[in-house]
């Protein structure tokens, strides 16, 4: 499959590691250009943690939302807490469609 490719955001709580490679791995495979988080915070990428560093990365991932077609968000267990949360507030406001890894893309 050549030619124009969706671009798709991951979103979701960064403790879910593994589900976002796994997504990453198979949105690419399915024809689309993906667009993930830079560092995992709850998964041991401690220089989240300094500061400023977390603001920064949430105003970079509205950019990545913006860059993208749609978000997929990584909701392992139903689990989608308050940041990710303002990030599915922020795609619908921008008129982004948003799906789910688990459960009704709402």
């Amino acid at each position: 499959m050549v030619g124009k490719y969706k671009v798709i955001t991951l979103c979701g709580s960064t403790r879910f590691k593994d589900a976002f490679m796994e997504a990453q791995k198979r949105l690419t495979l399915e024809g689309n250009i993906v667009i993930s988080v830079g560092l995992f915070g709850h998964s041991g990428d401690d220089e989240v943690w300094t500061e400023g560093i977390k603001e920064m990365l949430d105003d970079m991932h509205r950019y990545k939302i913006d860059m993208a077609d749609e978000i997929f968000v990584i909701n392992v267990g139903g689990y989608v807490g308050s940041s990710t949360q303002g990030e599915i507030e922020y795609a619908k406001a921008t008129r982004k469609k948003v799906r789910y890894l688990e459960g009704q893309d709402l």
